[in-house]
């Protein structure tokens, strides 16, 4: 590959330049800069280019020597983006962590989109295509576990679910973590954070939802007599980790869903229970037979 006057050789981990991938294994820091900036880190060289291919401008790549061949087509594609290189013992000390995954970016975060505009964006009216039919959308509220958002966005990506929607003190699915656990996924399915969270039910109701939280709660009704509900436009909310749905959020919801346990196990991890309910209630699923 010949030498771009975009790649910026780095000669020590104090170089004012690199400062976005510096102290990632501090979360205090990342909570400060990334929002701050605008900026989250893509980390290897599948994620960064699947958030490439989801419209995502980079501000800067950073990797080893070895990884330039083979991401040579990316810096091609963003000639003005400087790409900073150094031997792997370097890379690590400005990041804390061996870097082995092929490379990383500062990416500039997209804008957000207003809630209504994903709504309109996720709904497919019945009748226009028969294929098309349905919509599933997720609502994560409050989940602390960077690992569990990303998990769950793997799972909505894999089995066709059309949005999410995260409330104000979900974990944030660009953190690094998150993009890493959901394979990049995160960049395939829309998303939003939600303002105004469980005011804003109404706004999913408004847009033809039936709004169906996963609890434990006495009363729930089966995930199995939910589908056969054969809701169009469902919106399936998840609650956090500990806690379950909040009281609030229990209160003004249309169903109250539960996944029945065997064996003395008492409930599935939120990742897990995601990746259930999203399959039962996959667009094109038929309701069981009465």
């Amino acid at each position: 590959m010949a030498e771009s006057s975009q790649i910026v050789r780095l000669a020590s981990a104090d170089d004012p330049r690199v400062a976005d991938y510096t102290q990632l294994t501090d979360v205090h820091l990342r909570k400060v800069r990334e929002p701050a900036e605008g900026l989250y880190i893509a980390e290897s060289s599948r994620v960064l280019r699947r958030a490439l291919a989801a419209g995502h401008r980079p501000r800067s790549f950073f990797l080893a020597e070895k990884w330039l061949e083979g991401l040579a087509d990316v810096l091609a594609e963003h000639p003005d983006v400087p790409a900073f290189v150094g031997p792997p013992e370097l890379l690590e000390e400005i990041t804390g962590f061996h870097l082995h995954r092929g490379a990383m970016a500062a990416m500039h975060r997209p804008a957000p989109v207003p809630v209504a505009e994903l709504l309109a964006g996720a709904r497919r009216e019945p009748g226009a295509d028969p294929e098309r039919g349905r919509s599933t959308i997720a609502v994560l509220e409050n989940l602390t576990d960077h690992t569990n958002v990303g998990a769950v966005f793997r799972s909505a990506a894999a089995i066709g679910v059309d949005a999410v929607l995260v409330t104000p003190q979900c974990a944030d699915p660009l953190y690094r973590r998150s993009i890493r656990v959901s394979m990049g996924t995160v960049f395939q399915v829309p998303w939003t954070r939600i303002e105004s969270w469980p005011e804003d039910v109404g706004l999913l109701k408004e847009a033809g939802y039936v709004v169906a939280g996963m609890t434990l709660g006495e009363g729930a009704i089966t995930l199995d007599e939910l589908v056969a509900e054969d809701h169009a436009n469902l919106a399936l909310v998840f609650g956090t980790e500990g806690e379950g749905l909040t009281p609030e959020t229990d209160r003004v919801l249309d169903r109250r869903v539960t996944i029945p346990m065997m064996n003395g196990v008492d409930s599935l991890n939120v990742a897990a229970s995601s990746a259930v309910a999203f399959y039962a209630t996959r667009s094109g699923q038929p309701a069981p037979p009465a």
